[in-house]
């Protein structure tokens, strides 16, 4: 079994079973960076980090992303690295900012561009389906898309990018599991990988629970949000 494989199994079982996920992914430096100051993030975690993703991506229904993940890497958010199938791409653009010429808007593979209500219009983008949503405060509401996602048959959701965007949705508290691989390297400023208001003092602060994987040069770290790990008293995660 290479190495990942064994973390993978886990936070997939559940699915292998019939029942929904929302796994968040994201890879970061040592120093809690995901991209330099000017978005460059290709890239952070090493060869087998690039692998686990895929593997990931092969067990999901739909992969998620935001629209300035979209702008900063082009990402084509399919499996070719293993055997699998491509999860249905789903793209965060509240105000439909981004252009047509990005590979999951002219590949062909699914594609989903959520926007809002005003943006919905025309109902395609380039080979992508437009969902509309509202966006209340220039954001959507999260549990409305997994419901909606839900209702079209993709209950095995991940969240790959970018930092806002699982931030978003770990301050929801709709993440069943993360996976962050941390990599040994510095780069001293960029982009922070989780972003959302601080906590008062370390002691208030939400402590998590982790297990630690070896990825080729790098470390996984394999979050799983049980009512233990999450502090919040015997309640379970949350999911779609």
């Amino acid at each position: 079994m290479a190495a990942g494989e064994a973390a993978l199994s886990s936070p997939f079982a559940a699915c292998a079973a019939g029942e929904g996920l929302v796994l968040g992914r994201i890879a970061q430096s040592l120093d809690g960076r995901i991209a330099t100051p000017s978005g460059a993030s290709r890239w952070i975690g090493g060869a087998e980090d690039l692998a686990h993703t895929h593997r990931l991506r092969a067990s999901a229904d739909a992969v998620v992303v935001g629209a300035t993940t979209v702008a900063a890497d082009d990402p084509r958010l399919t499996t070719r690295l293993v055997p699998g199938p491509s999860p249905v791409r789903v793209v965060l653009d509240p105000r439909r900012r981004l252009g047509t010429s990005f590979h999951v808007f002219r590949d062909g593979l699914p594609t989903l561009l959520c926007t809002s209500p005003e943006a919905a219009t025309p109902p395609r983008h380039g080979t992508a389906e437009v969902m509309a949503f509202a966006c209340p405060h220039g954001g959507f509401d999260l549990r409305a898309l997994l419901d909606r996602l839900a209702g079209r048959g993709l209950r095995r959701i991940l969240i790959e990018g970018g930092g806002v965007t699982l931030s978003r949705f770990l301050a929801a508290d709709l993440l069943g599991r993360l996976h962050v691989t941390l990599a040994p390297v510095l780069l001293g400023g960029g982009i922070p990988a989780f972003s959302f208001p601080p906590a008062a003092s370390p002691a208030t602060a939400r402590r998590l629970a982790w297990s630690v994987h070896p990825l080729g040069g790098d470390l996984l770290l394999d979050i799983a949000f049980t009512a233990q790990a999450a502090g919040r008293g015997g309640e379970a995660p949350r999911m779609p």
